[in-house]
């Protein structure tokens, strides 16, 4: 690895870091917008996203993709499936962390990675290899574990975790950068977004304007909060191989999960425990076979390439024998000594 390439892939790791840090960190956020409800923050959060989305694309002036997804209608209506289920996982998470449930958020997010197997089984018809398998019976029984835990199934992390794995897949099918993606998604959200914001201020039920300049500043932060951690993943994602980042992502729901026991203080009966143990082991068979499929594949790569390397040379090993024989590799006749000179 050269040293531009190592730092390189610092910097991408640094970011990537940065970014699911920031999303681990976001339930401290979300209180500090009260007494605004969650649609209201919600609201503005989809106003104020696109409005620094936007200033974002006008500092790095890409704007050619605009122009190719206007013309492609099927492109437009799968950013507007994008839109809605992203605003269903916002709305619901927000919520979530302002009534008092950021561990049940959490597990959503625990289990993402493997509603998104289920889903490319049910979906996609892929096959899985059998530790996949047995990752996703653990998560089945994990979520049996917590409905009796919670006397009722744990719908919350359910919601979140299939509207967020609908959301990626959407977001494969669409193949935008991270950036642009949010700025055509909060396009979509903007007029009604801001019209709920306009119809909460005549009904004199906006705390954007009732509550103080700084209110209002943490209202408007809800666009750099959204923003700023895409723009890092962003960063990561063209820098780090896919394996890093399915390893960081881990990062986000193991904060949230933590500020929920130890600084929401919210109650872990040891069913709950028991619950959760099953989710983290379902994610360990499921990293572990990860890891041991990535390595597998990069020892096949290499090698091919030790072998293609080997019968590029044995090919010139070859030509070069070949140009010391004359026709049906007979020794070609040797070069006449030059004539001596004459006097």
């Amino acid at each position: 690895m050269t040293g531009k390439s190592a730092a390189e892939g610092r910097i991408g790791l640094l970011n990537g870091i940065a970014a699911y840090a920031m999303w681990g960190l976001v339930p401290l956020y979300w209180p500090l917008l009260q007494p605004a409800g969650a649609v209201e923050i919600l609201a503005h959060r989809m106003v104020w996203s696109l409005l620094f989305v936007l200033a974002a694309l006008l500092v790095v002036r890409r704007w050619a993709w605009l122009g190719e997804l206007v013309r492609q209608p099927r492109k437009l209506a799968l950013i507007t499936v994008a839109a809605s289920v992203i605003t269903v996982n916002w709305g619901l998470y927000i919520w979530s962390v302002n009534s008092g449930h950021v561990v049940e958020a959490s597990l959503g997010y625990f289990i993402n990675p493997l509603v998104t197997i289920a889903m490319g089984v049910l979906l996609l018809k892929e096959r899985l290899r059998p530790a996949q398998w047995a990752a996703v019976g653990i998560a089945v029984t994990a979520v049996l574990v917590l409905t009796v835990g919670y006397g009722r199934p744990p719908w919350i992390s359910l919601c979140l975790a299939f509207s967020f794995a609908t959301y990626g897949l959407v977001k494969k099918k669409v193949n935008l950068g991270g950036v642009e993606s949010l700025a055509a998604e909060t396009a979509i959200q903007f007029l009604p977004a801001l019209g709920f914001l306009v119809w909460l201020s005549t009904r004199g039920e906006s705390t954007f304007t009732g509550e103080g300049a700084g209110h209002a500043l943490l209202l408007a932060g809800t666009g750099l909060v959204t923003a700023i951690p895409l723009i890092c993943f962003g960063a990561a994602a063209i820098r780090v191989p896919l394996s890093t980042l399915g390893l960081l992502q881990y990062m986000a729901p193991v904060f949230q999960f933590l500020l929920g026991v130890l600084y929401f203080k919210e109650a872990m009966p040891p069913e709950r425990w028991a619950g959760f143990a099953l989710v983290w082991l379902a994610l360990a068979v499921l990293t572990w076979d990860a890891l041991r499929t990535a390595r597998r594949a990069a020892r096949t790569l290499a090698a091919g390439r030790s072998a293609a390397a080997s019968a590029a040379a044995a090919d010139e090993a070859a030509d070069e024998a070949g140009s010391d024989r004359g026709p049906e590799g007979v020794p070609a006749a040797p070069e006449p000594d030059a004539p001596a000179a004459r006097p």
